[in-house]
């Protein structure tokens, strides 16, 4: 469903405390707390700035708004930097602390919607209403406590002068949790199955409890080894998630790129989205992320050789056991033919200096025709796909996601107790994603689909964590590919308390890009200015540096001198790489005032 994202909202003044008299004069050019609630038309007006800060999208303009798919996730072990590595936080900041301006905001929605008479709001409409402040809550505060654990909780507005609830202690995770399992089941139960186009619905409700539920019983299963509550929320998923793949509205019907460069989600009434953020040129709404998609911006991020090894053969196996021929050449041409359609779809087919991390350019947000306007044709990208002009939308949240989400749900839950895990499971969701259609050019460039998973031979992964069951393994595998530099992977390896995947120290492998033979493909780089500068590894983790005249070497995967780690953070030089601590000029202004705020567990 498409959002519309011109938000026409009239100015809407909320008083927290009384004026002088001589200011308490009603206002004459827009609406007041005491106007604004008079028709459900203005409810919705009011509920649609909550749209931009949850369904970014692409963001807007240069703007990536802390979201956007391409630019915002660039931390993880899919990601190589030119130059250092991101690190995790390592140490208490002096000022840093959580935003409450949109819990704010969404608690004197439901407060007014609450108070709305039946002349403005009638039963059915108000509950409506009610469960979309309360979608909206849940899902800032269940950012919150992805981020610090404990945090204030609040469920209605507080003014100024409420020192005692300004200053509040820290509420404990389970506690704000179980608030957060409320309120979606609420929205889940009473939110419209149909509010137009462009809304929010319960469909759209149920897909992203599918995500919320994950992740918090993720956490709980891994991080706090709590298998109750973990049962709790994994059920929550699953009962959600069974709600949309039963409805038969959605499906996977579009080819994996087609799904990042569509100006147009919804022309052919595609199924693959239950939301989606558009973009038009024509009345102002557009974003940059092609632009840096575009193989003439230079990049400085790309993609790891441990992304690149984690694709699947099209066989089914991993690249190590594969039967497939030249499944263990890792030039692009190979990788191409051999791997998982989404590999061919999300990455130039070329070597590509440009990126100067990895060698291998991120094309999935770049649709197919400016890829050849470019490097076939040799002619300029087209206006819309440079600088901000881009108008292609975003699909927020994708069928797909629902499926993987579900599945892992029920493969975690089937370890606690749940039902186990069936073929038809697979088949209706992994091996749903793996057959959706291929793209002609992809087809002509050798890409094969890949085969289904099946139950009964699970593929063996020499490379397996040996702490995580082959089925969970393959079933993250699948989340790594369908979600290439999109909102998930940072967040997948904290809620399964895997974030020592990022220690470069003990995986060189992400300190390395694309494999590159430099004296057949670009052999212009070996120039006198980058000796001591280009490198390349083997697969046996063999290191060759240019020297000037070790030319004939020069074939392996691209590393330049210059990329550097993470600093260590598994030691007490980084408390807790799983959750942010709060500042310390915060904890002072509490302790000023007569009251205490802690730091997250595992800082001091």
């Amino acid at each position: 469903m498409k959002i519309i994202y011109i938000i026409l909202l009239a100015t809407m003044i909320i008083a927290s405390s009384s004026c002088d008299k001589f200011l308490d004069r009603p206002q004459l050019t827009g609406e007041t707390d005491g106007t604004a609630w008079n028709s459900e038309e203005n409810v919705r007006l009011y509920a649609n700035q909550f749209y931009t800060n949850f369904f970014v999208g692409y963001g807007v303009n240069f703007d990536a708004q802390g979201g956007a798919a391409l630019l915002s996730f660039t931390n993880s072990d899919d990601v190589l930097t030119f130059g250092n590595q991101a690190n995790v936080t390592r140490a208490v900041p002096n000022s840093s602390i959580w935003s409450y301006t949109t819990v704010r905001s969404v608690n004197i929605m439901i407060d007014r919607v609450q108070k709305a008479n039946s002349s403005v709001l009638s039963d059915e409409a108000k509950a409506h209403w009610l469960g979309i402040g309360r979608f909206f809550r849940a899902m800032r505060y269940s950012e919150l406590v992805l981020q610090y654990a404990d945090v204030p909780y609040y469920d209605r507005e507080i003014f100024a002068n409420e020192l005692d609830e300004l200053y509040k202690p820290r509420t404990p995770r389970n506690e704000i949790m179980d608030a957060v399992y409320d309120d979606l089941v609420y929205a889940y139960e009473n939110v419209r199955l149909n509010d137009g186009l462009r809304t929010v619905n319960r469909y759209i409700v149920a897909g992203f409890i599918t995500r919320l539920a994950l992740y918090e019983a993720s956490w709980q299963k891994y991080y706090y080894n709590n298998n109750e509550r973990a049962t709790k929320f994994f059920n929550l998923a699953l009962d959600a998630g069974n709600f949309v793949i039963s409805s038969g509205r959605y499906d996977i019907v579009l080819d994996y790129k087609s799904l990042f460069t569509s100006t147009d989600l919804g022309a052919n009434g595609t199924r693959d989205a239950l939301l989606y953020r558009a973009y038009d040129a024509a009345i102002g709404v557009t974003h940059s992320v092609a632009s840096y998609s575009n193989l003439v911006e230079t990049r400085a991020v790309g993609p790891t050789t441990d992304l690149i090894k984690a694709y699947i053969c099209a066989d089914g196996s991993p690249y190590q056991v594969s039967g497939l021929t030249d499944a263990n050449k890792f030039d692009l041409t190979s990788l191409i033919k051999t791997r998982d359609s989404r590999f061919e779809a999300t990455f130039y087919s070329k070597p590509e200096p440009l990126n100067r991390a990895s060698l291998v350019y991120a094309t999935k947000f770049l649709p197919r025709e400016s890829e050849k306007r470019v490097k076939v044709d040799g002619l300029a990208p087209l206006p819309q796909f440079t600088s901000s002009n881009n108008d292609t939308d975003y699909p927020v949240l994708r069928y797909a996601e629902v499926l993987l989400n579900w599945i892992e749900a029920k493969a975690e839950l089937a370890t606690i107790g749940g039902e186990a895990v069936t073929q038809a499971d697979i088949d209706k969701t992994i091996n749903k994603i793996r057959s959706r259609p291929i793209h002609q050019e992809a087809a002509d460039r050798g890409v094969q689909p890949t085969a289904s998973l099946q139950l009964s031979n699970l593929p063996n992964d020499p490379n397996r964590d040996p702490g995580v069951s082959t089925l969970l393994w393959e079933i993250r595998r699948e989340r790594r590919m369908e979600f290439t530099f999109e909102h998930s992977r940072l967040v997948d390896l904290r809620r399964w308390s895997k974030i020592d995947y990022l220690d470069t120290d003990n995986n060189l492998d992400l300190l390395s890009g694309g494999w590159v033979n430099f004296p057949t493909e670009l052999p212009g780089e070996l120039r006198p200015a980058n000796v001591g500068i280009l490198s390349v590894v083997k697969l046996d983790g063999t290191q060759t540096t240019y020297n000037g005249s070790n030319a004939s070497m020069m074939m392996g995967f691209y590393r330049h001198t210059n990329t550097g780690g993470r600093l260590p953070f598994l030691n007490q030089i980084n408390l807790n790489p799983y959750l942010q601590p709060v500042g310390l000029n915060q904890i002072n202004d509490y302790e000023t005032r007569g009251y205490e705020l802690k730091q997250t567990e595992g800082w001091y």
